[in-house]
């Protein structure tokens, strides 16, 4: 397996989590009463319990960088997320960035934000 980093991000209850980003494609690959681990494709989430988290003062987040951003984005308005400015969960839609790549953000029902990063052929060969 490769060097890879998976984030760990704070979970109000791992029920919510789980049909959350379930309905994003995301399956339990492991759960216990302290972690939770999911999954889609080549992307791993990590959660913790932190059940007195106010997802409206929440600091976490997190980038997802994927080669097919319009069909993540796509999956999350299927899942009925809103394009909002203000509350949990919700979206900000595709946008051109100053430094070149495309950027939307997903927030979480726990208020964590979740950059969602197009990954660009020409970024990935500088690095």
């Amino acid at each position: 397996m490769a060097d890879h980093a998976t984030p760990n991000l704070p979970s109000r209850d791992f029920d919510a989590t789980v049909r959350f980003y379930g309905r994003l494609g995301f399956a339990v690959r492991y759960r216990d009463a302290g972690w939770l681990i999911l999954e889609q494709g080549g992307i791993v989430l990590e959660f913790f319990p932190h059940p007195d988290l106010d997802p409206l003062t929440s600091w976490f987040s997190c980038c997802l960088r994927l080669d097919d951003l319009p069909g993540f984005y796509a999956r999350c308005t299927a899942a009925d997320i809103p394009e909002a400015r203000q509350g949990c969960p919700r979206l900000h839609a595709p946008q051109a960035q100053p430094w070149g790549g495309t950027m939307a953000a997903l927030i979480d029902p726990d208020g964590t934000l979740v950059r969602l990063i197009q990954n660009e052929a020409d970024q990935r060969q500088r690095r």
